[in-house]
């Protein structure tokens, strides 16, 4: 599995592209392909203040419910609404269209407590 070099990454696999103070959270394919099959995406609304590694959302696969969490502090600025009818896209394309939200962070130095690809690899690899 090759991992995107431009993002950081949770331990709760939880992605983040930080682009200046906004950035675009999502999860990563390997959290995706644990969960199965995603039918239904909880996402909070815009305008929300969420702290670092606060539930920011659940994700319905068919056969489990999993929580999101904050991998940074920040504001909600937008929510990806087309995966409200296309929760599938979570799983067809994780890093892209099955971004979840974009937020304004409120500490950016919180991005140097996550992980870069190749430690995010070595952390999924030991989860086995």
């Amino acid at each position: 599995m090759s991992l995107p070099t431009n993002l950081r990454f949770s331990e709760d696999h939880e992605w983040i592209n930080p682009n200046g103070e906004v950035a675009t959270v999502g999860i990563t394919d390997f959290a995706q392909g644990e969960l199965g099959d995603i039918v239904f995406v909880e996402l909070p609304t815009e305008g929300d203040i969420l702290a670092k590694e606060e539930i920011f959302g659940t994700v319905e696969a068919v056969k489990t419910v999993s929580d999101l969490f904050m991998p940074v502090s920040g504001e909600i600025i937008e929510v990806n609404e087309v995966l409200e009818n296309t929760p599938e896209l979570v799983n067809s394309d994780p890093y892209g269209a099955g971004w979840m939200i974009k937020i304004r962070m409120t500490d950016p130095s919180e991005l140097d407590d996550l992980m870069d690809d190749e430690a995010y690899a070595a952390h999924i690899a030991g989860d086995h």
